[in-house]
């Protein structure tokens, strides 16, 4: 396929009150880009709206939706295709982050977490396909993580979201070739409020808490400026997968070496990063 070409269409961005979905609000918005963009959090995503308006003369609309709510989703979904008919974009980037391990986390913690990891992909995904499909040149970008290339103790509900937005995105890739452009995207440590405030179990309480808390955190370096700069390049020239910072790249590497035994080595890093300072 041709490069991207950002001054046609609007783009659609999901997860936009800050973080990686923010910078990619802006980074578009300089490219000619018309947005629509998509967060559960009024405020935060109107200053985002905002800012992107002050940037140049671009058409934002702004949809406030608690993906968790499956029915929101599907209704968001519709919206989307009926209002802007024109989208060529679509970046599913909104995620929430889950610690804790499988015994720890409840079978509704588990379930919130699938509703906008995956299932609001999905369902986003399939709302609004028809409309890239009409419009050549479209393009589809689904966010997984490095945790959806290892899979780390006390990451099970973030890891099982992320591997099933992986091969979704893939499977989708193949079936859509040529038609339109599909970009798997890895981030590494990125360092977001979403990340920063990733969500624990309910029942991890005390030290364990706050030792998970100070060890995801120092894991934390990459700026989502660069990330977003990163993704939009990937989007421009097409690439199927995109992995972010170094913190995705050799852990790539590990289990492309060594699948069976890669557990061991991301544990003993995770120790090491977890000590004080």
């Amino acid at each position: 396929m041709d490069r991207y070409d950002f001054s046609v269409g609007t783009a659609i961005v999901t997860g936009a009150a800050g973080g990686i979905g923010e910078q990619l609000a802006y980074a578009l918005a300089r490219r000619g880009s018309a947005l629509a963009l998509v967060d559960r959090d009024a405020e935060r995503l109107e200053q985002v709206a905002k800012q992107v308006r002050e940037l140049g003369e671009h058409a934002v609309t702004t949809y406030v939706v608690d993906l968790a709510d499956d029915e929101a989703a599907h209704a968001l979904g519709r919206g989307l295709a009926s209002e802007h008919p024109d989208a060529t974009l679509l970046i599913n980037n909104a995620g929430v982050a889950l610690g804790g391990t499988f015994e720890q986390v409840s079978e509704e913690e588990f379930d919130w977490l699938l509703a906008i990891n995956l299932r609001a992909v999905i369902t986003l995904t399939r709302e609004l396909l028809p409309t890239l499909r009409a419009n050549p040149g479209s393009h589809l970008v689904n966010m997984s993580s490095l945790f959806g290339l290892i899979a780390p103790a006390g990451q099970v509900a973030y890891s099982t979201s992320k591997f099933a937005v992986r091969g979704f995105t893939e499977a989708l890739r193949a079936e859509l070739v040529g038609s339109v452009g599909v970009t798997s995207v890895h981030p590494g440590g990125i360092r977001t409020g979403i990340a920063l405030n990733a969500r624990l179990a309910a029942s991890v309480a005390g030290p364990e808490a706050e030792e998970e808390r100070d060890t995801f955190a120092a894991l934390l370096t990459y700026s989502p400026e660069k990330a977003a700069a990163q993704i939009v390049a990937a989007i421009e020239h097409r690439r199927p997968r995109l992995l972010i910072a170094l913190s995705a790249r050799i852990p790539d590497l590990i289990v492309r070496l060594a699948p069976a035994h890669y557990p061991a080595v991301v544990a003993a890093v995770q120790r090491l990063v977890g000590r004080p300072r």
